[in-house]
């Protein structure tokens, strides 16, 4: 695994992506600095290195993808918004970039993977990346971790058709959730919000992810 950069990965490329998402209207600049020296190509498949640094969504195998870096920017900055997390569990490891991007701004995070061969991969790039504040799991993503909760953040990387309740529960009071919700035809990216006084739900955009599965493989 290459994390040192071929063919299309120079500074040049990386800036032209971080500018992109400036001009998209990402403004924390923490986020920037980690998309620009996180090395994405290392993330896909070698035949598709010379796409790393595009702002696209690109197939990882098994059917998944890797989120275009536009909406992996923008789930982390609203999931920070409100101040720094101690505890985040990601539903949906897939490839681990969203992982890598997250792990450095938050104290630990907690992610799941229902794929054995996904994880595997990921697992070693966070390992090469000396990224020491992952725990993994092997696991059905719509249970959550329960017993890692409750958690201050959660992030879910795939779509349900409605929100888990397990996730709701290990949300912690004061906690946000950041979570694509619909069907493929009709997907919307939402914010949800957790109080003592209940629970809110903020729709953000129109987004495309693959759906939330259960069990595991």
């Amino acid at each position: 695994m290459n994390l040192k950069g071929i063919g299309m990965t120079s500074q040049r490329t990386r800036d032209r992506l971080v500018q992109r998402l400036r001009d998209q209207g990402i403004v924390d600049e923490r986020i920037l600095d980690i998309i620009m020296s996180t090395p994405r190509h290392a993330f896909i498949d070698e035949a598709l290195a010379h796409r790393a640094y595009e702002d696209t969504a690109l197939p990882i195998g098994f059917n998944q993808t890797i989120s275009q870096p536009y909406i992996v920017a923008r789930m982390t900055e609203v999931l920070l918004a409100a101040g720094p997390l101690r505890r985040v569990l990601e539903v949906g490891t897939g490839s681990g970039y969203q992982t890598a991007i997250l792990a450095p701004l938050v104290e630990k995070i907690y992610t799941v993977e229902r794929i054995a061969g996904l994880l595997e991969r990921a697992n070693t790039r966070f390992k090469l990346l000396g990224l020491r504040n992952v725990q993994s799991r092997h696991a059905d993503g719509t249970m959550g971790w329960p017993d890692r909760g409750p958690f201050d953040g959660i992030l879910v990387t795939a779509s349900p058709r409605v929100v888990p309740d397990e996730l709701l529960t290990q949300l912690a009071p004061g906690g946000r959730m950041v979570v694509p919700v619909g069907q493929s035809n009709h997907q919307e990216l939402r914010l949800i919000c957790k109080s003592e006084e209940g629970i809110t739900s903020e729709v953000l955009e129109l987004v495309r992810f693959v759906p939330l599965l259960g069990g595991k493989s």
